[in-house]
């Protein structure tokens, strides 16, 4: 009697410690979204709805990647000479060999018609969707983007999507949120190692669209971007220009680093930015980035200017949409990006102030 009691408490306690392991391995439950009815005004009014009263993903706690985030950190913020940025043999992720040669293609690559969007699609093709519209879903993707951690290019790679499916295809409002996670999917696809599964997306949305319409949008997609998914962006141009960019400063190396990426992403936020080339916007955040660490010196020097290929004067007009963007002065109530960068993991860059205005001096060509 004593070994079959001995044997049955045994089991118990197995059973328990099995349903303990199963409760710690069961998934948290997200907050699902739907954008729904979208706001047809140009400018979000303080009456409306915010993006964070659409928008609320809960934060997951952060997932086994350490090693891989301690290395891709070490390798992207060495701090290296600019006069020998073409000798990068300690970081063989930037090819040292041929580096230059890399970031002439990106150039070249980025001013071929069919790469870009129409700046003016939303005036010239779209009748449904509006500005105040792609700049609410941007913001909800950036959430979505940090909810399953996908690497920032996935972000960035996602937005050239959308807008160039946008281009060329008229849309209705109720399919624009479809149109974000199926450009997501085939992002994550090519930027991740472990992209998340097509049914994450369904239920990010609260299931609003089934996994048929969200693999159906995704072939629509990749027809419009005759399945050419790779694409030069901002964040492509700031990897190298952030390396000369923090020489001179007195701030520690990442304030440059996560400001730049900081402002980068503020920038996908307006729809006026698509006019410039990646390469133009990514010189426009350096410059702005210096200028708000360092707001009484020059922000542009000879090397950035031989670097980027752009002169101060050919800033200007995007630095000073940036720095609206940075002072909230535009899409002031849409708060995903202005989040994200408060977190103690990026040095809380959002919290960082400005000038109200940036002299008129700065913008003087350099003289040799």
């Amino acid at each position: 009697m004593a070994d079959q009691e001995n044997k049955r408490v045994t089991r118990m306690a197995k059973k328990r410690a099995i349903e303990a392991i199963a409760s710690q391995l069961q998934p948290a439950k997200k907050n699902r979204v739907v954008l729904g009815e979208l706001s047809n005004n140009a400018v979000v009014s303080d009456s409306e709805a915010t993006i964070s009263d659409l928008v609320k993903i809960q934060k997951p706690k952060c997932r086994s990647k350490k090693g891989k985030k301690a290395v891709k950190a070490v390798l992207e913020t060495q701090e290296l000479s600019a006069d020998k940025i073409d000798e990068k043999s300690s970081d063989p992720q930037m090819c040292e060999a041929y580096v230059a040669d890399v970031y002439e293609y990106l150039h070249n690559m980025e001013i071929e018609a069919r790469r870009r969007p129409m700046p003016d699609y939303i005036e010239k093709v779209q009748k449904d969707v509006t500005v105040n519209m792609r700049a609410i879903l941007v913001d909800w993707l950036v959430e979505v983007a940090e909810e399953y951690k996908l690497l920032s290019d996935t972000l960035y790679l996602t937005i050239s999507h959308i807008d160039k499916f946008l281009s060329t295809n008229p849309l209705n409002r109720q399919r624009l949120q479809l149109l974000g996670v199926s450009s997501m999917l085939i992002a994550a696809k090519y930027e991740e190692i472990s992209p998340p599964h097509t049914e994450e997306f369904c239920y990010i949305t609260d299931n609003t669209y089934t996994k048929q319409e969200v693999v159906k949008m995704e072939e629509d997609v990749l027809k419009a971007l005759k399945f050419e998914m790779g694409n030069p962006t901002v964040k492509s141009f700031l990897r190298r220009l952030t390396v000369v960019a923090q020489e001179d400063l007195q701030k520690p190396i990442l304030h440059m680093e996560f400001l730049s990426y900081y402002l980068a992403e503020l920038s996908l936020l307006e729809y006026s930015c698509l006019k410039f080339l990646p390469s133009m916007v990514a010189a426009s955040v350096t410059f702005l980035s210096r200028f708000i660490l360092k707001p009484s010196s020059h922000p542009w020097n000879s090397v950035l200017e031989q670097l980027s290929g752009y002169k101060p004067s050919d800033l200007k007009e995007c630095v000073e949409i940036l720095h609206d963007l940075q002072s909230s002065k535009r899409a002031g109530n849409l708060l995903a990006v202005r989040e994200k960068y408060k977190q103690h993991k990026f040095k809380c860059v959002s919290k960082l102030s400005s000038p109200s205005a940036i002299p008129s001096s700065f913008f003087d060509d350099i003289r040799e």
